[in-house]
């Protein structure tokens, strides 16, 4: 009640309000309010006190608030205000962009309209959208990176499936705290005798004569942390047939689970050993085994090999090219690579290796070309020569014969004649082995030989081996 007596709100009316008590109101209640004229000039400006981000907005009084529009705002506000004043009831709020004129600040505002008088003013209350702009923006980034997790998941899980499906191994994850299956693989199921829907979720003891769910769980799990573990062999239910479970314990989202690789019993004598042999002897063989690929750079080596050129490592080797080691370098590498491709395999090179800080050994090097996919891997198996000329008998003393046909030269010719003579004997011997042993590759040869190509030709045409060399 006032003074008089009379009622504050009559008939929806609100009392006579001193005008700054009112401007004070509408400062608290909005985050901007700005009074226009119907042209759009600033009369007035209005900035709530708690919201300091505005800074001081005054200097727009006088001027057209198009200037503190953005680009794309200023048809939204002419649309509106020209729907206010042809009387158009119910408008919704607009939402305009405001930015200074070299656009060091930017910020949107949700705007009602309202008349305050007969003169024509236009109030505008703005509320500020910066932070639900902020909220949408997180919104958006969290809902983004769930969509990154999601697909990481999809694809590690296709993933996981795809590598289960492939492997030729029976496979079962277990639940160690229910001790029920949890996920397994095609061979699994097979093994089992039974289907995917009615195998996830039911015991994995149950699977089993004579086991009963505690008894095999703890069994299973005290073989997984052992530091010796030893399979574990049950019988199955369905088929009688006597399995080997190999269990691995780990833990995943506060969950242990076992994972166990099931081989038959039947396949156990029958299994292929040849990769476990070809293993044992990659390792121990006492020649040294190289894998290369095309390009000559190492994959693998043996210790044979590491011993061989006096390397510590075979970190130290991998990822090196071969031709480092051979003494001609890259010219035995080419003549080796280039003869595998052709035939398959080359048999007996001979030449010299050496590492880093050792003296060159004299090598024997068979190499086979080996298709791996789209591109060749070479296996060169090295044998080192050293020891092989150590134990071999020395050279046989020359005969009578031999001595006499080099006597019988002695007054019909001069000892610079018989040593010419000689020379173009080795000569020519050394070329044709050249030329052999790089399969008539006479680039290669001439490398071999330390000769250009031009002078190869040359002793070739002297010792009449051009034709030999064609056919």
């Amino acid at each position: 009640m006032t003074s008089r007596g009379t009622k504050y709100w009559n008939s929806g009316a609100i009392p006579l309000i001193g005008p700054e008590i009112l401007g004070n109101i509408i400062a608290e209640v909005a985050d901007l309010a700005i009074v226009v004229s119907e042209t759009g000039t600033v009369l007035s400006v209005l900035v709530n006190p708690l919201h300091d981000s505005f800074r001081r907005l005054e200097h727009w009084e006088g001027k057209d608030i198009r200037t503190a529009l953005t680009v794309e705002s200023i048809p939204k506000f002419d649309s509106r205000v020209r729907d206010f004043l042809s009387g158009t009831r119910d408008l919704r709020p607009v939402e305009l962009n405001h930015a200074d004129s070299i656009g060091r600040w930017e910020f949107p505002i949700r705007y009602s309209f309202h008349r305050i008088g007969p003169d024509g003013a236009i109030l505008m209350l703005g509320r500020d959208l910066r932070p639900i702009a902020e909220m949408q923006q997180q919104l958006v980034k969290a809902q983004m990176a769930l969509e990154r997790d999601y697909e990481a998941q999809r694809e590690f899980d296709t993933r996981f499936r795809v590598l289960m499906e492939s492997s030729s191994e029976a496979i079962v994850f277990v639940s160690v705290q229910t001790g029920r299956i949890t996920e397994l693989n095609h061979a699994a199921t097979g093994l089992l005798a039974r289907s995917r829907e009615d195998l996830i979720g039911a015991s994995f003891a149950n699977e089993f004569e004579s086991r009963r769910r505690s008894d095999l769980i703890e069994a299973l799990a005290s073989q997984a942390v052992a530091d010796r573990a030893q399979p574990t062999k049950v019988q199955l239910r369905r088929t009688g047939e006597e399995i080997t479970v190999k269990p691995t314990l780990f833990r995943a989202a506060g969950e242990r689970l076992m994972l166990c690789r099931i081989e038959s019993g039947q396949d156990t004598g029958q299994t292929d050993t040849l990769s476990v042999n070809l293993r044992g002897l990659f390792h121990r063989g006492p020649d040294a085994i190289v894998f290369a690929d095309d390009a000559g750079v190492i994959l693998s080596a043996n210790e044979g090999f590491l011993d061989l050129i006096d390397a510590a490592h075979d970190l130290n080797v991998k990822g090196r090219s071969l031709s480092e080691y051979f003494a001609r370098g890259s010219v035995d590498l080419k003549v080796l690579t280039e003869n595998a491709v052709r035939s398959g395999r080359m048999r007996l090179y001979p030449t010299k290796m050496a590492g880093e800080y050792g003296s060159p050994r004299p090598v024997e090097i068979a190499v086979t070309c080996i298709e791996a996919g789209p591109s060749n891997v070479f296996a060169y198996i090295i044998r080192d020569a050293s020891r092989v000329e150590a134990v071999r008998p020395l050279g046989t003393a020359p005969t009578e014969e031999n001595m006499r046909s080099v006597m019988e030269l002695v007054g019909s010719a001069t000892l610079k004649e018989i040593v010419a003579e000689s020379t173009n004997v080795v000569e020519r011997m050394c070329i044709e082995t050249a030329v052999e042993l790089t399969m008539n590759n006479r680039v290669a040869a001439a490398e071999m030989l330390g000769l250009s190509r031009q002078s190869l030709y040359v002793k070739l045409r002297k010792y009449d081996l051009l034709s030999k060399t064609t056919e």
